[in-house]
């Protein structure tokens, strides 16, 4: 007499029953690096009862705004002086839970091979957003390209400029546009998810490259009424292991960097 049948049929049964007592979470991504590191982490919570499913956007603006209106349960794609000044302008009720990963902000260029190269009066794209276009021109003070009022925070404006030696012109667009932008401009300031969508190598390619370290670290956010629920920590339990930190390093190679 065989117990095989009845021990697969246990088998089955006990994964039909973890499955269906597993909760279930939207998480919002923007295409690119933050949904492929959520897909890693995926397998990981599933094991501890969590159902990651992902709903991605294409820009910085509507994934906060779902979180906030419980389309989605959390998102992973933003800084904290972005949420920051997104709860402030909005009232927004969010707060994080957890690091993620740092994106080294670039500067690229199709027209020139090194920034010396940028001529006197040469268009400069950066994003439009405050804190992603703030973040651009503190890399080009702390490069030396320009200089900047005192006292600007992390959300500096062009109109914070005080010297700007090369007379550059800075054209303001959408940070999802900005890798189209290089063809009209000298050199463009472009966050790491857009680049890489655009077959950029945000390692080989800027001709300037921001410090990784700093407070642009990205991170988890959640609905404030939520924080403290059990999921929040297993998601962010699941995201902090050793697995997805070797996932990030071999799949990125320094364009993305662990930060917990």
């Amino acid at each position: 007499m065989s117990f095989r049948p009845i021990i697969v049929l246990a088998g089955v049964l006990a994964i039909w029953s973890a499955a269906a007592s597993a909760e279930a979470i939207k998480i919002g991504v923007t295409p690119g690096p933050h949904a492929q590191i959520l897909e890693a982490v995926k397998p990981i919570a599933a094991k501890n009862g969590l159902d990651i499913q992902l709903v991605e956007f294409s820009d910085y603006v509507v994934p906060n705004a779902a979180l906030d209106a419980g389309d989605i349960q959390a998102n992973s794609f933003q800084n904290q002086p972005y949420l920051d000044n997104q709860k402030t302008d909005r009232g927004y009720k969010i707060e994080p839970v957890g690091l993620t990963v740092n994106f080294p902000l670039g500067v690229y260029s199709k027209k020139h091979k090194s920034w010396a190269d940028v001529p006197d009066g040469g268009k400069i794209s950066i994003p439009n957003d405050p804190t992603n276009g703030g973040r651009a021109l503190l890399l080009l003070r702390d490069k030396g390209a320009i200089k900047l009022k005192d006292g600007v925070g992390f959300k500096p404006t062009v109109l914070d400029v005080a010297d700007n030696p090369k007379k550059f012109k800075f054209v303001e667009v959408d940070a999802a546009q900005s890798p189209r932008a290089l063809d009209d401009v000298d050199a463009a300031v472009i966050n790491t998810n857009y680049a890489t969508q655009a077959g950029l190598d945000p390692v080989k390619d800027p001709i300037l490259r921001e410090d990784p370290k700093g407070p642009y670290v990205n991170l988890i956010a959640v609905r404030a009424a939520d924080k403290d629920k059990p999921w929040v920590k297993i998601l962010v339990d699941s995201y902090h292991t050793p697995e997805v930190k070797e996932f990030v390093l071999t799949k990125f190679k320094g364009a993305v960097l662990p930060s917990w």
